[in-house]
């Protein structure tokens, strides 16, 4: 864990204090034992504790009375009641009441570590689900765009600059990536932002088709063309033309939107008189733009004339720090859609997500969680709810030292450290994780290696 959780053990008993404060402590929580009900009811006024673990029966303050304080100071802490004298009447009470597990005695040791385990993670999730909701608040663009990326809070940057311009855009990424979310989010910063915003995919139709889907057509222009027809270039007259995967455009219609582009008029399909256009032309293709132009997929003259500014999005897999905000956000969407009370991701969840290359990018990962939302009967997601492929997928390890290069154990682990953090991208929590250790001892390993570093190192 990232950092020591809390609990209050509270028993009348000594004997008891003693056996679960050395168990609990060698589980690495945060203890505080207290012998009298009373006692445990001074401190919680005051202080709030993760897992109240207490006795039911206690001379002065009985263990109902510590839960229904800690439900009404401390909402988030959960509460554990152990006792001796069990009864299904005294269980049921103490569930609707908001306790968390009932144990009876004599108990097992191991059974309460593992009860104070799961109440712990319930706490934990809720901390972290809180945690990334106001992250999501402040990562938010209007548009919809989530990241804390570097490279996407640049684009962001770049977009509102540009934004007011109303210069042609071009749009390049992966698909999954939210190429339209960013036009959108162009069209949000310029001076007509209330202008119409249309989308079109220039992949899915033949190009008669597509030319009277952009420019219309007169009245009877061609068979069945009983009246005239608005085109989407006419329709967005002040606004934005999205052109979706303009790539896959024919090459005789690229000649036909050059036209419109650059003279800003057109025609519509059997007409004779051109129309003026105001309006601006965001781009968008998932090819690699060189290899369009050398194989001949876009003409260079077009390419220029939309490519004022290009804004290159990178795929989701060198965007890991945005998973988990992502994650939280399409959790909580789709929830809401499928009536769902709110769900958290398990940590072992979220690793596997983070660790998953996703080709799809952002959209793979939507359809991902609206899946185990789907699949998803409590308040947690777990490794059980992804897609086979994905919860076994585990990071990939190809760290390797120079081969003539004999390193030390302590010079191994400190090249792997320092590999890990590349690779998450400085992100000391995710590399932490991935170590296998808590975030308070991997900064004591950087801390030593550092020193090491501005001393004598060990490093060759």
């Amino acid at each position: 864990m990232s950092e020591q959780q809390s609990l209050l053990i509270v028993d009348d008993e000594a004997i008891a204090v003693r056996n679960l404060t050395h168990v609990m402590r060698k589980s690495g929580y945060k203890v505080t034992a207290l012998e009298s009900g009373p006692q445990a009811m001074e401190l919680l006024q005051q202080h709030a504790f993760d897992v109240i673990l207490t006795d039911l029966r206690m001379d002065g303050a009985d263990g109902m009375a510590v839960l229904q304080l800690c439900r009404e100071r401390w909402p988030d802490s959960e509460v554990i009641l152990i006792t001796g004298f069990a009864t299904l009447e005294s269980a049921v009470a103490a569930m609707r009441q908001g306790a968390f597990f009932y144990i009876a005695k004599p108990f097992r040791l191991d059974e309460v570590r593992k009860v104070v385990a799961e109440a712990m993670e319930k706490v934990r999730l809720r901390q972290e689900n809180r945690s990334l909701k106001a992250q999501l608040h402040h990562y938010q663009t209007p548009s919809g765009i989530i990241s804390r990326d570097p490279a996407i809070c640049k684009l962001l940057e770049t977009a509102r600059q540009i934004g007011p311009s109303q210069c042609n855009v071009l749009i390049t990424g992966a698909s999954g990536v939210g190429k339209e979310l960013f036009a959108r989010y162009l069209h949000q910063q310029g001076n007509r932002p209330d202008a119409p915003f249309l989308a079109v995919n220039c992949g899915v139709f033949s190009e008669d088709l597509l030319a009277n889907e952009l420019f219309g057509h007169e009245k009877g222009a061609f068979t069945g063309a009983m009246q005239a027809k608005t085109g989407l270039v006419e329709t967005a007259k002040g606004g934005v033309l999205f052109l979706d995967e303009i790539t896959e455009m024919s090459l005789g219609m690229q000649v036909k939107l050059l036209r419109v582009v650059q003279e800003r008029e057109f025609m519509r399909v059997g007409g004779v008189r051109p129309i003026p256009v105001d309006l601006r032309f965001i781009a968008a293709t998932n090819r690699p733009i060189q290899e369009a132009l050398a194989s001949g997929r876009l003409r260079s003259d077009l390419y220029y004339r939309l490519n004022v500014v290009t804004l290159a999005i990178p795929p989701l897999q060198q965007r890991q720090g945005d998973i988990a905000l992502l994650a939280d956000h399409f959790l909580q969407r789709s929830a809401q859609r499928m009536n769902k009370p709110p769900i958290a991701l398990s940590s072992e969840a979220l690793q596997a997500l983070q660790h998953y290359p996703f080709p799809g990018n952002v959209r793979e990962l939507e359809n991902v969680i609206e899946r185990a939302v789907a699949l998803c009967n409590h308040g947690t997601i777990t490794l059980q709810h992804l897609p086979e492929e994905l919860a076994n997928k585990t990071a990939p390890i190809t760290f390797m030292p120079p081969l003539h290069y004999k390193p030390t154990l302590e010079q191994l682990e400190q090249h792997y450290i320092q590999w890990v953090l590349k690779e998450c991208q400085e992100n000391q929590t995710l590399a932490a994780d991935i170590l296998g250790i808590d975030r308070v001892s991997l900064w004591r390993k950087l801390k030593r290696i550092r020193s090491q570093e501005n001393g004598t190192s060990t490093t060759p």
